[in-house]
């Protein structure tokens, strides 16, 4: 998926590099980079300072952060990855905007490298892209991308990358129906548990996105944010979801696949949730609660 030119990347509710306070709270939707050493524990929706061995920083210490000044156009966001993150979260912000004019507030965004503190404990960046709802951040270490391509058998097209953010932001938007919480009550694991429910809901909202991505316009500018969508972009969301499936992971890792240990779902799930929101753009048909057929 390509933005569109004339787009202006507004990076006022991105941070980079540095740590940020400790605190309380369970990370949402974390990636699955080190999955392959940590099966279970990182197969997403945990806190990762409880599974995780975390290097504290010094105090006062921080690692040098992107230069986000360099986000500027719609050429930044097509050729730099963090610039590509930030656009998207532009994007995202505008939808759910429209969407949901009574709740939605923007999420802060950050990019990091190596570790993080947050509102929801350390973390590194074998946690792949994950969301705290204490700080209600999304936070990015973009080599997950290249992870998710070269370990995971995900495609390296744009709406790939794109649909990792969207799914974080999906979990903002279930933070601020008051939703979220599910994820962590009695029976969230399991094939037909709250956990993957939740995380099928976030890629429901990642295809509800999608479904208006090439459609809303910036504010600032009146430019629609992204070009149509190809067969090609599709193809691309949906092998990322794929790549992120539960069984898919398992199988990787350990041969087998056990099902009662899921937390996301199985690929064939989670492209099913994706395409369903971008098939409607009606995020009141992402209500993976309220059926029995998850897929």
């Amino acid at each position: 998926m390509t933005f569109r030119e004339g787009i202006e990347i507004d990076t006022s509710t991105t941070s980079t590099g540095g740590r940020r306070g400790p605190g309380r709270g369970i990370a949402i939707g974390g990636g699955v980079g080190g999955l392959l050493i940590m099966v279970v524990a990182l197969l997403l929706g945990v806190d990762p300072s409880s599974v995780l061995p975390q290097q504290q920083a010094e105090p006062g210490s921080a690692q040098p952060g992107f230069d986000t000044s360099r986000c500027r156009t719609a050429e930044d966001a097509n050729s730099i990855p963090e610039c590509r993150v930030i656009a998207t979260g532009n994007s995202l912000d505008a939808v759910w905007h429209q969407l949901l004019p009574d709740v939605y507030r923007r999420p802060h965004v950050m990019l990091f490298t190596g570790a993080v503190d947050t509102g929801c404990g350390p973390a590194d960046s074998s946690v792949g892209p994950f969301y705290c709802p204490a700080d209600e951040t999304a936070y990015f270490d973009v080599g997950f991308f290249d992870v998710l391509r070269d370990q995971f058998g995900s495609s390296g097209g744009n709406l790939a990358q794109e649909y990792v953010v969207a799914h974080e932001f999906g979990h903002h938007v279930q933070n601020l129906l008051g939703v979220l919480g599910r994820a962590h009550g009695p029976g969230a694991q399991g094939p037909t548990g709250a956990g993957v429910r939740t995380e099928l809901q976030a890629d429901c909202y990642a295809g509800v996105w999608a479904h208006y991505a090439a459609i809303t316009k910036q504010e600032s500018t009146g430019v629609p944010f992204l070009e149509p969508l190809t067969d090609n972009d599709i193809a691309d969301a949906l092998s990322a979801a794929a790549a992120v499936g539960d069984d898919r992971i398992q199988k990787k890792a350990t041969g087998r696949v056990n099902p009662e240990a899921w937390t996301h779902g199985s690929a064939a799930q989670r492209q099913k949730w994706f395409t369903e929101g971008y098939r409607t753009g009606q995020p009141e048909r992402c209500d993976t609660f309220a059926t029995d057929n998850l897929g």
